[in-house]
């Protein structure tokens, strides 16, 4: 069968029944994982690639940056590992932030699919571990040694068979080795899930290979991203931000060539790298930048190797967007997520329509101590500010971007862990005002009740610089982080004793458009849920209350 034999209609069935398998990989990855990361807060991922490592088809919950970076990272399997070298029950794995998703805290682990003795697709699967040794989860590092172990390009199964020196070197350089070995575990076993499925599916069409399916969904895809790019306006586009660093500011800076239906992103001009986590790969740049441009374009068409064809991405080595060893990339995330607001600005003349304000940002702390049974204590709470506003329509409260994560439930972590959340709330007048308002930020406040001392890793962003709005919208509030009511380094190590309270307040997201342009039945109605306060009604929007 050849792509072009392939009906509409026969395509678009096949298609969602691929994404159905990978939804399936992921429930069976989320039933069997051991850690909350995975289990509650779905930092994570799942891909079908094709014989030639071709993504093909993800799951609908999906982690951006992931779905952006599983595609290179086979070829680096396979540049080790080459595919006739593979026999059937083989799996591979690596965390290396270079080949993954750029730090050492994501596994990503692979089975090869066979049929009739041959490979005809993979099945990948990328989760956040719940540790890795080393400092932790954070900023705090100074290069890539510190961060944790640093596994190679691998084999965790051969033929079928657990590699037990492989997971006993693992086991003996985490804090936490029951979580990280059954997470590993549910990871080998989804792509196991996932190969019998595809093989399932494969009968059912008649299908010998992937090829010709793959070559048509690829090209489909193509084809909407490369109308979509021709519809805008040829020409040179240049943006920069500014960012906080760890003791100084950063700038971010890119350049758009749009040229018919192709795009050319260019990051040369950002700031150099800095001797703390906060480095960014360039597979991650790369992935969030192609990730920004699929949601100007065509947003709702599902992921696949023939939507990032068209994005070429670029960031000279001596730059933060492009770090190489040993600069540490722990915190990634925090300089890595600037890239898609960046890109929205540098095409908000282009794609006026499309681009959204600047998010609040996720915030993410690493607690570690020790739990009040006595046992290590050591899990990650996501948090999150404001979403940016788009035109005609509000940012969602607490919703994060350009990520996806979830927040683990309250009641499940306080019986996880012995930290008390003391209140969890909204926070008003945080959102960027504008014809369209931006989501507000939350506080959450975390009382220390486990008996002993916990470190607190911070790896929180927007608490310099707020969410920017657009076309006259205005920022949000910026993030901060207490002890005691006290500020602290939002990307600092902090110990919290007993007792001891520890606060986060999350940014609120960016505005819209002008705020006199509002409508007043709008402001109204936010003042009324308590979202503003009487005096932004009347300040900002000119609404007296009621």
């Amino acid at each position: 069968m050849n792509a072009g034999a392939i009906d509409a209609v026969s395509l678009s069935i096949m298609w969602d029944r691929l994404i159905g398998i990978t939804d399936e990989i992921i429930s069976a990855l989320v039933r069997s994982s051991f850690s909350t990361i995975v289990r509650e807060s779905g930092d994570l991922s799942v891909v079908v690639l094709d014989a030639d490592g071709n993504s093909v088809a993800q799951g609908s919950y999906s982690v951006p940056s992931f779905t952006g970076t599983a595609a290179p990272t086979l070829r680096h399997m396979l540049a080790k590992f080459p595919p006739e070298s593979l026999e059937p029950g083989d799996v591979i794995a690596t965390n290396d932030a270079w080949m993954g998703t750029g730090h050492l805290f994501d596994i990503n682990v692979m089975r090869p699919v066979f049929r009739n003795g041959r490979i005809i697709g993979y099945t990948m699967s990328i989760t956040h571990l719940p540790d890795i040794g080393g400092l932790g989860f954070g900023a705090a590092a100074t290069e890539i040694y510190h961060e944790g172990l640093r596994l190679p390009v691998c084999k965790l199964v051969r033929a079928g068979r657990l590699d037990e020196p492989m997971f006993e070197v693992i086991r003996s350089n985490v804090r936490v080795p029951e979580q990280v070995f059954g997470d590993l575990m549910a990871n080998v076993t989804c792509n196991e899930v996932g190969g019998r499925q595809l093989l399932e599916f494969m009968d059912e069409y008649g299908l010998e290979d992937l090829g010709s399916l793959s070559q048509a969904i690829r090209s489909q895809s193509e084809r909407a991203i490369r109308e979509r790019l021709a519809a805008l306006p040829d020409g040179v586009y240049e943006g920069a931000i500014e960012i906080e660093g760890i003791d100084d500011s950063l700038r971010l800076a890119c350049r758009a060539d749009i040229a018919g239906r192709g795009i050319r992103l260019d990051f040369s001009g950002s700031s150099p790298p800095v001797k703390r986590g906060i480095n960014v790969p360039l597979c991650y740049t790369r992935a969030m930048a192609r990730y920004a441009v699929k949601c100007l374009t065509v947003p709702g068409m599902p992921n696949n190797e023939g939507a990032v064809t068209p994005i070429e991405v670029t960031a000279p080595e001596d730059s933060i967007l492009n770090a190489q060893p040993p600069y540490p990339t722990g915190g990634r995330h925090v300089t890595g997520h600037m890239v898609v607001p960046l890109v929205f600005r540098t095409l908000a003349e282009a794609a006026p329509a499309e681009v959204q304000a600047d998010c609040g940002n996720m915030n993410i702390v690493t607690f570690q101590g020790t739990r009040p049974d006595g046992h290590p204590l050591s899990t990650i709470f996501f948090s999150t500010g404001g979403f940016g506003a788009l035109q005609g329509f509000d940012g969602a409260d607490t919703i994060p971007g350009p990520s996806n994560m979830r927040a683990i439930p309250v009641e499940m972590w306080e019986s996880l862990t012995g930290i008390t959340i003391s209140h969890k709330r909204l926070l008003p007048d945080t959102s960027g005002h504008g014809e369209a308002r931006g989501g507000l930020g939350q506080e959450i406040e975390f009382r220390n009740d486990t008996g002993h001392p916990f470190t607190a890793f911070c790896v929180a962003p927007r608490s310099e610089f707020p969410a920017r709005g657009l076309f006259g919208g205005g920022d949000g509030s910026r993030r901060t982080m207490l002890i005691e009511g006290r500020p602290v380094h939002p990307k600092g190590a902090h110990v919290v004793a007993p007792g001891e309270r520890f606060t986060m307040r999350d940014a609120g997201g960016g505005g819209f458009g002008d705020p006199a342009d509002r409508p007043r039945a709008k402001v109204l109605a936010d003042l009324e849920d308590g979202l503003i306060s009487p005096a932004t009604a009347r300040d900002i929007y000119g609404v007296e209350a009621r």
